[in-house]
C-alpha cells in the first residue's frame, strides 16, 4: 500500500499493490500496522457500506464532534464517486480548505479522511457501492453536517446532484 499524504494534513489517497494473476486481482484492504506507520489512528470501530442506486446521488457533508471526532477510511468498490473532503479543524493551517478526488473500481484508490474533516461524495453512475472504516462508533447526538452547497465553500461538484436527503439539504450555512 503506497500512501500518499494530501495537502490537507492527515488526509491520504492510499493506492493499492495489487497481486495480478490468471484467478484475478489481491490486493491488500487495511493494514493496522501501515496505518500506524503513517500516523493514523488504525482503531477500527465501525465498518459501513453505503449502497447507491442511482447516479448522482449526493450522501454528506458528515462529521462528529469533539471526543466523537472519527477518522475514516473510504472506497469505492463498485462504480464511480465524486469525493470533497473539507477541513475543519480550527487549529489546522488548512482551516475551511477542501480537496476533490475521484475513486472508482478500476484505481482501487482509497483515501483517508482524519479526524475533524467532513466528507461528501456523489455518485457518478448507477450502483454505486462505498465501504469506509471509521475510527470510532456513530453517536447521533454528535452527528453535524455542512450542504453540499454552502457558500462558504465554494465547492464544485461534477454534476448537479438529483437525489440527496431532506436532512442533508437542510444543515444551516457554516459558521466559523
Amino acid at each position: 500500500m503506497i500512501f500518499d499524504q494530501q495537502k490537507i494534513n492527515g488526509v491520504f489517497l492510499i493506492k493499492p499493490e495489487p497481486f495480478i494473476d490468471d484467478r484475478g486481482v489481491f490486493r491488500r484492504h487495511f493494514c493496522k500496522k501501515e496505518f500506524e506507520n503513517n500516523n493514523i489512528v488504525s482503531n477500527v470501530s465501525q465498518s459501513n457500506i453505503s449502497e447507491n442506486l442511482n447516479a448522482f446521488t449526493l450522501r454528506g457533508f458528515h462529521y462528529q464532534i469533539a471526543e466523537f471526532a472519527e477518522g475514516k477510511t473510504l472506497s469505492c468498490l463498485s462504480g464511480s464517486i465524486f469525493d470533497i473532503i473539507v477541513d475543519l479543524r480550527e487549529d489546522s493551517s488548512t482551516y475551511m480548505n477542501w480537496l476533490p478526488f475521484e475513486l472508482d473500481s478500476s484505481n482501487r484508490f482509497s483515501i483517508h479522511i482524519p479526524p475533524g474533516c467532513a466528507n461528501a461524495f456523489l455518485t457518478l453512475e448507477d450502483n454505486c457501492i462505498i465501504h469506509y472504516y471509521c475510527s470510532n462508533n456513530y453517536f447521533p447526538s454528535a452527528e453535524k453536517g455542512i450542504r453540499y452547497n454552502d457558500p462558504s465553500f465554494k465547492f464544485k461538484w461534477p454534476r448537479e446532484p438529483k437525489f440527496i436527503s431532506e436532512k442533508d439539504l437542510s444543515h444551516p450555512n457554516f459558521k466559523k
